[in-house]
């Protein structure tokens, strides 16, 4: 008798994380449930199912019709992102449709850096993700939360860090603050085994590489060949003002990541009150993590 594949319903697969999960969960053998909106596109319909999930249309505000979809499934996994309207709106009617339906677990759409240590208010999206995290706690569910640091991706792109011209790598308050980053690839690999796994705590913390500015300036000689240092842009006030600044002349707060928000996320990075610790990648130990080093020579700075 062959064992049958656990269900996972997944909100966001359309999304770039959420395709990346739904590929790593199809991998490990996982069904896949695709939670879309009644009115999906056919390109995009198709392009989710290639995938290899399968498709389940719901009303993404209405919990009877979003309870019936996610019937049946061993965890419920989102994806969402966005700012109110969907990490504490939406993504509490997805819980709600969770709890009843009798899905045993629940993965919010958290993957930042360590929101249970910043101070409030300092952070909106990291606020949000906590706000979220209090609803979430009322429920039933057994919920879990994975951490990944910044996303690996951006550095070297939307994290201007890298100063390729000068030839300078910036920092604010210490170049050697353990910095915490994880590829997209290896947060979707191990959010598809956390999904998986019935004994999953409530926080999982992962980083795929943690480095300082002075290793990723270290790094960048050798790949280039051309000597990186380290610059400094001031002190963590410094950081502050900057924010405050950005926030006066280019508000853009409908935007889920302005340029301030992302300035946010730096400003928790190098004062280390978003630091993860402890560090869980060992759980599933068949994950490989990507390192800084292999990041950035795929980006071919060489």
């Amino acid at each position: 008798m062959t064992e049958q594949a656990s269900i996972i319903a997944l909100a966001g697969a359309g999304g770039d994380l959420g395709g990346r999960i739904a590929t790593a969960l199809v991998r490990r053998g996982a069904k896949v449930r695709a939670l879309v909106r009644p009115n999906l596109s056919p390109q995009e319909a198709a392009r989710i199912e290639k995938l290899g999930a399968t498709l389940v249309a719901a009303d993404p505000n209405d919990v009877r019709a979003l309870a019936n979809a996610c019937a049946g499934a061993e965890c419920v996994v989102s994806a969402l992102s966005g700012l109110r309207a969907v990490l504490i709106d939406r993504q509490s009617i997805l819980l709600d449709a969770a709890a009843a339906a009798d899905v045993p677990r629940f993965i919010p759409s958290d993957f930042s850096e360590d929101f249970t240590t910043t101070p409030p208010g300092g952070n909106r999206n990291l606020d949000l993700r906590r706000e979220f995290m209090a609803r979430a706690d009322q429920t039933p569910l057994q919920v879990t939360s994975i951490l990944n640091g910044a996303f690996m991706d951006m550095l070297g792109a939307e994290m201007p860090l890298i100063q390729k011209r000068i030839h300078r790598v910036l920092y604010w308050r210490s170049a050697d603050q353990p910095l915490d980053f994880t590829t997209k690839d290896d947060v979707a690999a191990y959010t598809a085994a956390a999904a998986l796994d019935a004994g999953a705590p409530r926080i999982l913390r992962i980083a795929g590489d943690t480095v300082s500015v002075r290793e990723i300036a270290s790094v960048m000689t050798d790949l280039t060949g051309e000597p990186f240092k380290p610059l400094g842009a001031g002190g963590i006030g410094t950081l502050s003002m900057m924010i405050r600044l950005t926030q006066l002349l280019a508000p853009q707060r409908r935007e889920t990541f302005p340029p301030w928000q992302g300035m946010q996320y730096m400003r928790d990075m190098f004062s280390g009150a978003g630091k993860l610790h402890p560090i869980d990648n060992r759980r599933y130990p068949d994950l490989r993590w990507t390192s800084v080093r292999e990041h950035l020579a795929c980006r071919k700075f060489g």
